[in-house]
């Protein structure tokens, strides 16, 4: 059950309500009777299809990207490449669930356990990776033989309905996946009802913090498992034996893909003051030469515009307080709206906002620290803990320092922004629980069931 939507910059898109909700879940609820005795082949040729579709959608998926929400083309070809190997890696997994065998005392006795899948799963996503996040949010619960319902984010409707398009193309059966959009002061409504409906079973949710709290609370007195992977404020340890030009390369790529509005873009750089002006003054020179813009008008920008201009707002508002408490920017400046050039804040410390919130913009923050313990420490100073990266030549100290790093996923001479669909991704503390990717996710959206067979004319001692 979904419905073909327009570019929400040229046309308003349909929007569901709560009664349209209830008729996906539904659906859903009764697709999963089928699909869920639907034999591991067919789930993966359906997956392997619906990513050959996917790539196929290429131009149409990265128009709509920059048109909905300022992607480049650099990031809106790697949302739908890195998409469609994640499908593919999940169409792998279809023969991947297993249960075991148990070892028992009771005589004549096979103990195992089963995998089995859950039901329907809401999925709701947001904007800001939107194919990469929609496709993990329906092709994993899929390949382990549920059924979805699709919440599509308001802020990106026409490239959300390309993905759901290439899902159904592939030959997917009816209420298999359901797509749902809402108008943002319906949002409440349609959510609760979806998450208290009978078929949903599970949740899974990507976005920020705030709204994460919510859904767990809505989640936990409906007694529905979810899945959460919400904000971070990514740290990049520095070293005082690190390889600088490196660094440098890693810390672009981390900051300013897609206008740092990714989980996973670097917000902190913990960097050893033996080695801080050099970085920093490479760092800089490096931000200065990125080229801001809007995407639609040059393809070459690599800095677009970020969602809206209440980002620009917030983000000021962070800037004025860091300079007024000695902080200093060395490269870019205030946005205008929207639109911010690539920004580093050096000399930050504890107290002022930027050192703690999350920005979700192209602007990062240096702290300089003495020593690895320092480091570490700095590193940990925060309530979110999705990636961080450490960057040194002595690999034994700095897979130590990664070690002792609170995050769900560490990268040691790598940038913070990486997702392998092989690998398992997720957060701890703040910014979420549970796991995206690799054999980690099959736990996420299957039940285990313990299951015996006895003799019938075993005793009892009653």
């Amino acid at each position: 059950m979904w419905r073909r939507i327009s570019n929400w910059r040229l046309l308003r898109p349909a929007a569901a309500c709560v009664a349209d909700a209830m008729r996906a879940a539904a659906s859903a609820g009764e697709a999963f009777k089928s699909w869920s005795n639907t034999g591991p082949t067919e789930r993966r040729r359906v997956l392997m299809a619906a990513a050959d579709r996917l790539e196929a959608k290429i131009g149409d998926i990265s128009q709509a990207m920059a048109a909905e929400v300022g992607a480049s083309g650099l990031w809106g070809g790697f949302n739908v490449m890195a998409a469609a190997n994640l499908i593919r890696e999940a169409a792998s997994l279809t023969t991947q669930i297993q249960g075991e065998t148990i070892p028992t005392d009771k005589p004549g006795t096979l103990s195992m356990t089963l995998r089995q899948p859950v039901g329907a799963i809401l999925s709701i996503v947001p904007w800001n990776g939107p194919v990469i996040l929609a496709c993990r949010a329906i092709a994993y619960p899929i390949a382990c033989g549920n059924t979805v319902v699709f919440r599509a984010s308001e802020m990106s409707p026409k490239t959300h309905a390309l993905i759901a398009d290439a899902f159904v193309e592939a030959g997917l059966p009816e209420g298999v996946l359901n797509f749902v959009i809402n108008a943002p002061e319906d949002a409440a409504d349609v959510i609760d009802c979806l998450i208290s409906h009978p078929a949903i079973r599970r949740v899974n949710f990507t976005g920020s913090t705030r709204i994460g709290r919510i859904i767990a609370e809505k989640s936990g007195r409906n007694l529905k498992r979810c899945l959460l992977e919400l904000g971070g404020k990514a740290p990049f340890v520095v070293l005082d034996d690190a390889d600088i030009a490196g660094a440098v390369n890693a810390a672009i790529f981390g900051t300013f893909l897609y206008q740092g509005q990714i989980c996973m873009s670097t917000e902190r750089f913990v960097v050893d003051e033996a080695v801080a002006d050099e970085f920093v003054a490479a760092f800089a020179a490096r931000a200065a030469d990125l080229l801001a813009g809007d995407p639609m008008v040059n393809p070459a920008c690599v800095i677009g515009p970020m969602i809206d201009s209440s980002s620009g707002t917030r983000i000021n508002a962070m800037l004025d307080d860091a300079l007024a408490k000695g902080a200093k920017v060395v490269v870019g400046g205030s946005a205008n709206g929207a639109v911010m050039p690539a920004t580093i804040v050096d000399h930050v410390v504890p107290g002022m906002t930027i050192y703690d919130e999350e920005t979700f913009g192209p602007v990062t923050t240096i702290v300089r620290v003495k020593g690895v313990e320092e480091a570490i420490r700095v590193a940990n100073d925060t309530e979110y803990g999705l990636a961080a990266a450490v960057f040194g030549r002595d690999a034994t100290r700095a897979l130590n320092v990664a070690r002792q790093i609170d995050a769900g996923h560490v990268h040691v001479n790598g940038a913070t922004v990486q997702n392998e669909p092989q690998a398992p991704y997720g957060g701890m503390k703040n910014s979420g629980y549970g796991r995206f990717d690799g054999r980690a996710v099959i736990d996420e959206f299957t039940e285990l069931k313990w299951v015996t067979v006895e003799p019938s004319d075993q005793p009892y001692p009653v």
